[in-house]
């Protein structure tokens, strides 16, 4: 792999033994996911976007949803023992994970935060998600995500 396609989310899965595929595509950090999808040819149920929230209680928390769909704030406050979630605010998500808006990977981030995956997410064999930086995309099996970041699948749109 090129050296300028290594991210932080690389390097750990290449420690790691595991396997991936990277999808790189023109860096428009204006794009939506659903584009993004649509440059790379793939179908947008098993491309998933990268969320931060931030709980009632200050506790943080990332969660996985297909682009084509919205977190359900509601559900996901239910799944992570919250009364209420709300979208951490842009500004504060490279001081608090190391990523921009648009290239924010659940892997690799500077402090480990409970993270939850859409349940639609079992039906794909393997999935996409950032690669931590804008403009590459990381495909892999879920199994195989879940031995290096505890994500659990829940009902979350």
């Amino acid at each position: 792999m090129a050296a300028e396609n290594k991210t932080l989310a690389t390097r750990m899965l290449d420690k790691a033994g595991l396997a991936y595929d990277l999808h790189a595509y023109p860096a428009e950090p204006s794009w939506t996911g659903e584009e993004v999808a649509a440059a790379l040819g793939l179908d947008p149920e098993r491309v998933f976007k990268t969320l931060v929230t931030q709980g009632k209680t200050g506790r943080h928390f990332v969660f996985m949803v297909p682009v084509g769909q919205n977190l359900n704030l509601k559900k996901a406050a239910l799944v992570c023992g919250e009364k209420a979630l709300e979208m951490l605010p842009q500004k504060e998500l490279l001081p608090l994970t190391g990523y921009v808006h648009g290239g924010c990977s659940p892997l690799a981030m500077k402090k480990s935060l409970p993270s939850f995956i859409d349940e639609t997410a079992l039906l794909s064999e393997r999935i996409v998600f950032n690669a931590g930086r804008v403009g590459l995309q990381l495909e892999m099996k879920l199994a195989d995500l879940q031995k290096l970041l505890q994500v659990q699948t829940a009902d979350l749109v």
